[in-house]
């Protein structure tokens, strides 16, 4: 198998930190495999598996939204966010807007419902993280 094709090896760590790195001629044994029929195209159930899979995302991580709105309310109706960890939401908002800019980079920079939902979920860690600041003042 090619490892420099798929980013491994000198070449792709080098490329990760920034850095053009020189590839290496090809050699025979580099060769990448032929495709496989099952590989090329997926058969019926698995497309249906996809479609679900992706719906059933969309809808729970969707739903995910919402269930911030209880600990938003807690925290203004109490006047009292010091059950919660600001350093903790500062982290899944990190983790939310990097993991939508990845999966923005990794789908040839267009949105779908995947970087969307991050999008959706790093606003409400951010709302919840100005909320706790606010009552921290």
């Amino acid at each position: 198998m090619n490892l420099w094709l798929l980013g491994c090896g000198p070449a792709g760590h080098a490329q990760a930190a920034g850095v053009q790195a020189a590839r290496p001629a090809a050699r025979a044994d580099d060769a990448a495999p032929a495709a496989t029929p099952a590989a090329a195209k997926p058969g019926v159930v698995r497309q249906h598996y996809l479609v679900l899979l992706g719906w059933a995302f969309t809808l729970f991580n969707s739903v995910r939204v919402f269930s911030y709105l209880p600990t938003l309310w807690a925290i203004h109706a109490s006047g009292d966010s010091s059950q919660h960890s600001l350093i903790t939401w500062l982290t899944w908002l990190g983790a939310n807007v990097t993991m939508a800019a990845w999966l923005y980079e990794h789908n040839g920079q267009r949105c779908n419902r995947a970087v969307m939902v991050n999008i959706g979920n790093a606003t409400m860690c951010l709302i919840t993280c100005l909320v706790i600041g606010w009552h921290r003042l």
